[in-house]
């Protein structure tokens, strides 16, 4: 009889495994004509959010919804508990998709039982705010404004020209060019920063923060973490106010012209072709680097 209910017991299992596994995909999609400069503002619960520039003055949004269900009739019965609306507003143009509360007591299954992945084709001069509580975010080239924040995924930009705010509780922050001032912030990956033109304030806890300058500074930037390494390549005549200071690693900048007002292993500070915005560069037991290109 024991072994007789361990066979019951195991084949519950198996049918449980096999119900959670099966999928049904739905899409929803709503275009809104907008003027430039318009603004977007997405907000998704556990879902990735994909951003791309197209051409004209159309916002194309598709909502790709993944449903844990075993038919037709269960998704659509799951579906009547998920709120996602897409709307327009004078120049905002809004996506959201937020499932009901998960009622206390014993549940199988991941939670919310169904995932709103938005793929979203704006014009380029777009304004963007977009969150997810545990997606990847992942922009294109944009000359707006951008907001990314997700509670666990990546963050991935492209060329932005506006101001960029992003920030992730756990993942990895790539923009590959920021022509304005950059905010960057994550709990626990790496920062990448392909080419800075403006201004940059990085901070990781756990990760690496690598950045290239791609001309003199504008503005006073900012790079830290508190355990990994920091890494900066700038231009040869390139001005700037130099302060590096890890507490476990050493600084190199070898091939900087550079006025000397502290230097030790573990800091360096002066000013670098004269002077100019301040660099600052922290780390809490990593390597500092400046090399020159």
């Amino acid at each position: 009889m024991k072994i007789l209910t361990s066979f019951i017991a195991a084949g519950l299992l198996a049918f449980t495994a096999v119900a959670a596994s099966a999928k049904i995909e739905r899409t929803v999609e709503e275009s809104f004509t907008v003027q430039p400069g318009s603004n977007l503002r997405v907000s998704t619960q556990g879902g990735h959010i994909t951003l791309k520039a197209g051409g004209g003055d159309t916002v194309t949004i598709i909502a790709r919804q993944t449903i844990s269900a075993n038919s037709a009739a269960e998704a659509d019965q799951l579906l009547e508990k998920l709120d996602l609306s897409l709307t327009q507003s004078g120049n905002e143009v809004v996506a959201t998709s937020k499932y009901e509360s998960r009622k206390s007591g014993w549940n199988f299954g991941s939670w919310p039982p169904v995932r709103v992945d938005f793929e979203i084709t704006v014009p380029a001069s777009l304004n963007a705010d977009l969150r997810t509580s545990g997606g990847h975010i992942k922009a294109g080239d944009l000359t707006g404004n951008i907001t990314a924040r997700t509670s666990g995924g990546h963050v991935e930009l492209g060329r932005i020209v506006g101001e960029v705010k992003a920030g992730t509780s756990g993942g990895s922050i790539t923009l590959q060019h920021a022509t304005g001032h950059a905010d960057l912030r994550t709990s626990g990956g790496h920062i990448k920063v392909g080419q800075l033109e403006h201004s940059l304030k990085a901070h990781t806890s756990g990760g690496h923060v690598t950045a290239t300058l791609a001309g003199p500074l504008q503005d006073d930037c900012v790079l830290s973490t508190s355990g990994g390494h920091v890494k900066v390549t700038v231009p040869p005549d390139a001005a700037f106010k130099l302060d590096a200071s890890t507490s476990g690693g050493r600084v190199n900048a070898a091939g900087l012209t550079i006025e000397l007002t502290e230097s030790k292993r573990t800091k360096l500070a002066g000013n670098v072709n004269g002077g100019g915005p301040l660099l600052k560069l922290r780390t809490s037991g990593g390597n500092i680097a400046i090399a020159v290109k």
